[in-house]
């Protein structure tokens, strides 16, 4: 038996950087590329970035599902 693998990546916008990226996470509808996530993290919060971060973030909104 022959299996075909593709080494293709759909590529993404981040909503942090606003780059196409192919690799990262999904946060509701929303993708982070692993960069992003990674800098976050690692961003103290009297840090400029941490404040751009946040701003960035907003962009996630949780849709609440009524019954």
């Amino acid at each position: 038996m022959h299996s075909s693998k593709s080494n293709q990546f759909v590529e993404e916008t981040c909503i942090i950087c606003e780059q196409p990226k192919s690799k990262g996470i999904h946060l509701y509808t929303k993708f982070i590329c692993f960069d992003c996530e990674k800098d976050m993290i690692q961003t103290d919060t009297d840090d400029p970035k941490y404040r751009f971060y946040l701003q960035q973030l907003k962009k996630i909104k949780n849709k609440e599902i009524y019954s």
